[in-house]
């Protein structure tokens, strides 16, 4: 237990080095070497060691996984690549509240593997630096399952962040901003520079807080039909609405129709761009879409 933390440089070094490890690109794997912005991510979550349990994903060498140990009361961690397996039991063994699973995250049944490791109905937060090329399928994941999560606090690229926490009428604004708003306050904590991983990723990356809503921010009628909208609204971002409405649901003379109708009724311009409209108004024009479907 006197030695240095995980993520110290010399013994990430060491690690990687008496393991034969080299990070796969394939995976998206940066290992972090500052013991500060691991704090900091933690301090974030505000954990309590009498009652957080918390989920991470991508452990790698456990330099996150250790802090949250000392943090927490109990952590489960997803852990891919088989490799690493036998690294973590190691490098995590003096911490008997921590559990790694060698699964693959997104083809988890979440509620099953949280029950198992926390007890029946567990509150749950999700403290993570996701890999890059699948944050929003894992994101997505969490907050489509049953599980529930009261938090997250995850490290993403910086752009992604930033279209997460977007607002209408900006280019980073999207369909992502609006699945995410809808179901939690999102909010960046603080930038991470790409100088504090092995090996340097080419952009900066970001901590953003998710704290989940008690009811989703909007009241739609149907939300498979509303994210279906959302989602086509974007289709092509230079396109009207109007375009794009045709796009998604047809350009038959009924079909029009009714989509005249309910933008009427939503009171929403067909000559409007998808980034111009707000949650409520994709709420609004979802809800319509509903009540005068023939």
């Amino acid at each position: 237990m006197n030695e240095p933390l995980i993520a110290t440089p010399s013994r990430t070094r060491a690690i990687m080095k008496k393991y034969g490890l080299v990070t796969k690109k394939s995976l998206g794997q940066n290992f972090i070497t500052d013991t500060n912005i691991l704090t900091k991510i933690v301090a974030t979550a505000a954990l309590n060691t009498e009652t957080s349990n918390v989920i991470e994903v991508g452990p790698g060498i456990g330099a996150l996984t250790e802090i949250l140990a000392q943090n927490a009361k109990k952590v489960l961690a997803f852990e891919i690549d088989n490799r690493l397996i036998p690294v973590l039991a190691d490098t995590l063994a003096p911490y008997p509240n921590v559990t790694v699973l060698h699964e693959d995250v997104l083809k988890s049944y979440l509620e099953k593997r949280a029950t198992e490791v926390f007890g029946e109905n567990p509150q749950v937060k999700v403290v993570a630096n996701l890999p890059y090329y699948i944050t929003t399928p894992i994101m997505m994941h969490f907050l489509e399952s049953n599980l529930d999560v009261t938090q997250m606090v995850v490290m993403m690229q910086r752009e992604v962040a930033e279209r997460i926490t977007a607002s209408p009428n900006s280019k980073a604004y999207g369909s992502l901003s609006i699945a995410v708003q809808y179901y939690m306050e999102a909010k960046v904590a603080f930038i991470v520079p790409k100088t504090v991983f092995v090996p340097q990723p080419n952009v900066d990356s970001a901590i953003l807080s998710l704290t989940k809503r008690a009811t989703p921010l909007v009241q739609v009628t149907d939300e498979k039909e509303f994210f279906k909208l959302v989602k086509g609204a974007f289709q092509l971002r230079r396109k009207t609405l109007w375009n794009n409405l045709l796009r998604l649901y047809g350009k038959e003379e009924v079909t029009q129709s009714w989509l005249k109708e309910a933008l009427a009724s939503a009171t929403i311009e067909p000559s409007r761009r998808g980034e111009s409209l707000s949650i409520e108004d994709f709420a609004n024009l979802s809800n319509a879409l509903v009540v005068l479907k023939k």
